[in-house]
């Protein structure tokens, strides 16, 4: 039940926590962040209270979770034990098997293949005598990839058949990696889908995405793709939430190819930045729709006001602030960072470009 007041955990303090921060705050409702690094944060700067603690000291999270009516996660590679531990104390999401599948490149697309949603050829690779024989299954360009803790286009290479393999697998400095075929795609595609409590789902409109140097730089929403590719993404999106049993948000990452297939490319059970739009564009923003969520509210609308951009602001361009703060229209969000840094993102920007949703 939704009781004005309560307070929502939050694990982790960056930029995805310090929006949910202040979405959780234009509810009436109080915020306790939770994460090694809680205090001068993005998200411990505003928020009420602060832990400073790691996530496997049960100590201090026993005493968190005393103290809040439910826990949600601005990432996913906070431990799933983590998860676990805290389930017993409160309302916890995105719960423990959506972590757990999220960490994991293989396990994240067993799942998707087993629901029946498309995905590039892919195979497990613990040394480079399964990368020289899956190259040769492959029988073409693949992209090799740490299978946890890659983001923004770290902890992966692409690899040819004649590239030195063996260099290619040392290069990445694990044994735990998956060799994906590389997809020619006219477009990159991400759906969410917001789970509550009582199971009850609601999907945001798709957004478009453009990516730089392996960093989403652009997004536009909603997406302009034919019907059928935006319905199946979203019914890929919900079937992986009821699958896991996800309780906040679950972002999909796809590849739309040139002929309008959609393949699988990676989930996100938390607010994703290709949705940052949705702060003015839609009804309710992903953020606030996370609150509802976990706090026992009714899921909101997210009815699309027109069509709209949302462009990342890296630490390269932090330069241009002046000229940005005097364009009529443009919503400006900062994250609080101390330090700019090339290809750091230190807020984004939203934009209305048409009034009129894309049909």
């Amino acid at each position: 039940m939704f009781t004005p007041h309560k307070t929502i955990g939050i694990l982790g303090s960056g930029q995805l926590g310090r929006m949910i921060v202040i979405a959780a705050s234009q509810l009436g409702l109080r915020t306790h962040v939770y994460a090694p690094d809680a205090n001068n944060s993005p998200a411990g700067d505003i928020a009420h209270e602060r832990t400073e603690a790691s996530y496997d000291d049960h100590a201090a999270l026993a005493l968190f979770a005393g103290n809040v009516g439910a826990v949600t996660s601005e990432f996913e590679n906070v431990p799933a034990s983590t998860m676990t531990f805290l389930a017993q104390h409160c309302v916890a999401s995105p719960g423990q098997a959506a972590l757990h599948t999220a960490q994991h490149r293989i396990r994240e697309k067993s799942l998707a293949r087993d629901l029946g949603i498309k995905t590039p050829r892919f195979w497990h690779i613990t040394d480079s005598a399964d990368l020289t024989k899956a190259m040769t299954e492959l029988g073409g360009d693949g992209i090799l990839k740490t299978c946890q803790l890659g983001y923004d286009g770290k902890g992966q290479v692409r690899l040819s058949e004649n590239d030195d393999l063996e260099a290619g697998f040392a290069s990445l400095n694990t044994n735990d990696a998956i060799l994906e075929e590389m997809i020619p795609f006219q477009a990159e595609a991400s759906f969410l889908v917001a789970r509550a409590i009582d199971g009850s789902l609601s999907s945001f409109p798709a957004s478009l995405n453009e990516h730089k140097n392996g960093i989403l730089r652009r997004s536009l929403a909603p997406a302009a793709l034919p019907d059928a590719v935006i319905n199946e993404g979203k019914a890929a999106v919900s079937a992986l939430a009821e699958a896991l049993d996800l309780v906040g948000l679950l972002a999909l990452e796809t590849f739309v190819t040139e002929d309008s297939r959609l393949l699988f490319n990676e989930i996100a059970p938390r607010p994703h930045n290709s949705f940052h739009w949705s702060i003015e564009g839609c009804e309710t923003s992903q953020f606030t729709q996370l609150i509802r969520a976990v706090a026992g509210l009714p899921l909101g609308g997210t009815s699309c006001y027109g069509t709209w951009q949302m462009d990342n602001l890296l630490g390269e361009d932090m330069g241009s602030l002046e000229s940005l703060a005097n364009k009529a229209g443009l919503h400006i969000h900062l994250y609080g960072k101390a330090e700019a840094k090339t290809g750091r993102k230190m807020g984004h920007t939203n934009q209305q470009i048409s009034s009129k949703p894309i049909a």
